[in-house]
């Protein structure tokens, strides 16, 4: 059973241009935009179509698996545990406002789809401050469609696989 909570996050859309470090920078998500093809004008465009989406604890997201989610609480453990101080910081510093102010806006996290496949962009530390206290939280969903040249023959334009 559950307990419930008085505590209460309210979700944004992000500001994309604050996470680029994200999309330039960060070594674990690169073979995700390569294999997808996306850059960061394209992804800027699709940003801009994305919207709001529930997202309960779970390492899939409408039933895409989502890559860097660490979605149960043992790979949370483990991932803060390897995290550097900074990082463990920051969550703190929004643990504690959330306690002592009883709600918090934040930015949404980003997951961007691609060919049926998802990643998390943005906002673990968001996410999983929600999760923690047994909150279903919203992303900002983003979806990027596999650009012509970059569709192999399994491909519809659409970016869905088909079976022939």
């Amino acid at each position: 059973m559950l307990s419930r909570s008085t505590l209460t996050i309210s979700w944004e859309k992000p500001d994309l241009h604050g996470e680029e470090w994200e999309f330039s920078r960060h070594p674990a998500k690169q073979d995700f935009y390569q294999r997808h093809g996306i850059d960061w004008e394209r992804l800027l465009v699709a940003f801009e179509q994305g919207g709001m989406a529930p997202y309960p604890r779970s390492g899939d997201l409408q039933g895409v698996p989502v890559s860097l989610s660490y979605a149960t609480y043992d790979d949370y453990t483990i991932y803060l545990a390897r995290a550097k101080r900074g990082y463990r910081k920051n969550y703190t510093r929004m643990e504690e406002m959330l306690q002592r102010a009883g709600n918090l806006t934040l930015p949404a996290p980003i997951v961007l789809f691609s060919a049926g496949e998802a990643l998390l962009f943005s906002g673990y530390r968001r996410l999983c401050l929600a999760w923690n206290y047994g909150m279903v939280p919203h992303v900002w969903q983003v979806t990027l469609n596999a650009p012509r040249d970059a569709r192999n023959d399994h491909q519809s334009p659409e970016g869905t696989y088909n079976n022939g």
